[in-house]
């Protein structure tokens, strides 16, 4: 459905763009929602905005000349497909998801660590190697047979953050001190650096990614690159945030995160982490219905 007349809206960043409800309908259908659902939703959407509604269920709208917010679109649109398949109302929330990890930002580290692991690495998390010149804090340490990786990990837990083209610059002034040197992990023979990657849950700015692309430093985001990109390496190894499950409260996933589980599979693994945790027969089965259909969820076209 096409607006009638273009609408803006207004980003995290504070930037305004115009809203394009093919790009809603995608998002939707790439979550796992059905044609239908996401039908419904993008149609409801563009009439409240039309009428300058952002959140009816919030009741906020757009005063004095302003736009809706993407925030307020994302809210709207994640309320109506809870309704419709929890589901694919938790895989639409994934981005987000991760933002509820904290502002320590260290469950983040944990959670890249696991996505190597799926992907056939060996990990250790934040770790001091020496460089040439001076030890250096390094987030996460993959490796295998073929190849030894050590990352900088930059969490933000807003969404609108970027990683810029400062952190790109001390990142690489680190892997300058540190590929020289030799190092033994999980009984490898002593060697190099591979890569030195710098991932973050959200953006990176264009010149941060200008820079790290001519200076050889591999950068991860939620979106970038446009294949393999963090968005991609979960849906592949299956690897949800237990942030995003519908089923449980804010509070059920700190208590979750504050006994160092991360992730929707290792409560699928093991059911008895929620029976510890007081839940009901009920809740339990609740939760692990939830997560055996995000992990089934086929992606719409």
């Amino acid at each position: 459905m096409t607006p009638s007349t273009p609408i803006y809206i207004t980003k995290e960043d504070g930037s305004t763009e115009e809203f394009v409800p093919a790009k809603l309908e995608s998002s939707l259908l790439k979550a796992g929602a059905q044609p239908t659902m996401a039908d419904k939703i993008v149609r409801e959407i563009v009439e409240d905005l039309e009428r300058g509604v952002c959140n009816p269920d919030a009741g906020t709208a757009a005063k004095d000349g302003g736009s809706c917010t993407v925030e307020g679109i994302y809210g709207k649109a994640f309320e109506m497909l809870k309704h419709m398949s929890m589901a694919a109302a938790a895989r639409y929330s994934l981005k987000r998801s991760i933002l509820e990890f904290g502002p320590t930002g260290f469950p983040f580290e944990d959670y890249i660590a696991e996505i190597f692991k799926a992907k056939g690495y060996e990990t250790l998390t934040d770790q001091v190697v020496l460089g040439g010149c001076v030890p250096h804090e390094v987030d996460v340490v993959a490796w295998n047979d073929e190849k030894l990786i050590m990352s900088e990990v930059k969490y933000h837990h807003e969404m609108g953050s970027k990683t810029d083209l400062k952190v790109s610059l001390y990142v690489k002034a680190r892997y300058e001190d540190i590929q020289d040197n030799m190092y033994v992990y999980g009984g490898q023979p002593k060697r190099k650096v591979d890569e030195f990657w710098l991932i973050t849950n959200t953006k990176f700015t264009d010149t941060a990614i200008t820079y790290a692309n001519c200076k050889g430093l591999k950068l991860l985001s939620w979106l970038y690159p446009e294949k393999h990109n963090l968005l991609d390496m979960i849906e592949e190894t299956k690897l949800h945030p237990i942030t995003c499950l519908v089923s449980l409260t804010a509070s059920d996933k700190s208590e979750l995160l504050r006994r160092d589980v991360v992730l929707c599979k290792t409560v699928y693994d093991d059911k008895s982490i929620l029976k510890q945790l007081g839940y009901s027969d009920e809740k339990i089965f609740r939760v692990i219905e939830e997560i055996g259909q995000i992990i089934n969820l086929t992606p719409q076209e």
